[in-house]
């Protein structure tokens, strides 16, 4: 069921629509499909709340975007919700922390126990995989433009297989902390958060390149799998910020980094990328990062080429109750991918 998150009521003009936007998805040109998944991340059941608290947290954003004399008003859906995503997260949620937790202790997955836990875990991710896909695919056979709404960074999987089945040869956009690019095998379960970069690339044959902007937790063994595949381009934090107080400007680094990226282009972005002040109560909190301005800037920038954003995914934010601050940011980031997407 849904959650009025920060408890707005019908006064605060709540539809239960992003941007309060009661436009219906067969009349819209963006229709954002929410997937409320956290699993196997220490953001876990947090993030599975994120979609109805950003859609709270929309409903004081303006339609008009001062910036580009662009409104988004009665261009943007909210397609029905799948809870059924949210009450699988919740199950499975408790039992992928039981598994981590033995094995963290020194424990083997050898016996039928956490077999069938891990079984369960790998089949649930299947299952949320297959519902994301085909509502993307529904959706863009209709002639739209879909976004995700996260939970966290896994949820993108879904969305990326149908968009490179509708448009063909893709390049990702991939902005995250983490360079996700474990072996599921490292990882306890097939579609941890912790390979999702990698499943991408390794299950997805037409996503032809993945650009990884804002990395700042990488392990050896992905750092050295990265370099060896030239479909891979890591464009590692430390690295942007040497950079850029060495005098290049960010709008010339962030050409750099468009200028691998094919014409088509989705953009997956885990909110983790981005310094704390911005999502403070993230679970996996990583000092630095991008800023609020220079992450949109790069997604403007990209829009500006003249390459099409052919979809998006905004993962990774952990509403609180009792302060509110990352939904907020996390609707104003959407309505900024939002007009992105839909700028001629």
């Amino acid at each position: 069921m849904e959650i009025n998150f920060f408890r707005l009521g019908t006064d605060s003009g709540d539809s239960g629509c992003y941007f309060r936007d009661m436009t219906s998805p067969e009349d819209a040109e963006l229709v954002l499909v929410s997937a409320p998944w956290g699993v196997t991340s220490a953001s876990g059941e947090g993030s599975a709340y994120a979609p109805d608290a950003i859609i709270d947290s929309s409903a004081h954003i303006a339609e008009f975007d001062a910036s580009s004399g662009f409104s988004f008003g009665g261009k943007i859906a909210t397609a029905p919700i799948d809870y059924d995503i949210q009450e699988n997260s919740q199950r499975l949620g408790a039992d992928a922390e039981k598994v981590i937790s033995h094995v963290e202790d020194g424990g083997v997955l050898a016996g039928e126990y956490f077999s069938r836990k891990v079984a369960r875990i790998n089949e649930g991710f299947v299952q949320m995989h297959e519902s994301i896909r085909t509502q993307t695919a529904h959706w863009l056979a209709a002639g739209k433009k879909v976004g995700i709404i996260g939970g966290d960074h896994t949820v993108g999987f879904g969305a990326i297989e149908a968009v490179a089945a509708h448009e063909g040869e893709i390049g990702v956009l991939y902005i995250d902390a983490f360079c996700d690019m474990h072996l599921p095998s490292e990882s306890l379960f097939e579609y941890s958060h912790l390979s999702a970069a990698r499943n991408i690339m390794e299950e997805i044959p037409s996503v032809g390149c993945m650009v990884q902007v804002g990395v700042r937790d990488v392990g050896s063994d992905e750092y050295a799998h990265t370099g060896a595949d030239n479909r891979i381009a890591l464009f590692l934090m430390d690295d942007l910020v040497s950079r850029h107080f060495g005098g290049e400007s960010w709008s010339a680094i962030c050409d750099t980094i468009i200028a691998r990226l094919p014409h088509k282009v989705y953009v997956s972005v885990d909110v983790a990328a981005l310094s704390l002040d911005c999502f403070p109560h993230s679970k996996q909190p990583v000092a630095g990062g991008l800023s609020f301005n220079e992450t949109v800037f790069l997604i403007n920038r990209l829009a500006a080429s003249g390459r099409e954003i052919v979809g998006f995914d905004m993962t990774g934010i952990v509403p609180k109750f009792e302060n509110n601050i990352d939904a907020v940011a996390g609707a104003r980031l959407l309505a900024k991918l939002c007009c992105a997407v839909l700028k001629k």
